[in-house]
């Protein structure tokens, strides 16, 4: 098998796998906060205290994956275009 159709392969078989994981599981950690929903700040004396909530998150802790906000676009421009 020639080296280009190796690579084709191995593409079609992550963006397959990714799809799968977007299907199942549409929400992930988001980056910024881990998951916690906020920071955690330090205070002078080194204990760990709750800071303000996430920005990026808004304080759900969660992210929609980029995979499934593509496919929802999508399907909304299929939809509205149908119509």
């Amino acid at each position: 098998m020639p080296p280009t159709a190796g690579a084709i392969a191995c593409l079609i078989a992550v963006t397959l796998c990714y799809a799968c994981v977007c299907a199942v599981q549409p929400f992930a950690a988001c980056r910024k906060c881990r998951g916690f929903g906020h920071q955690l700040r330090q205070t002078r004396r080194g204990a760990l205290k709750r800071g303000k909530d996430c920005r990026r998150c808004k304080g759900t802790g969660t992210r929609i994956r980029l995979g499934r906000h593509l496919w929802t676009v999508w399907r909304r421009t299929y939809h509205n275009g149908t119509r």
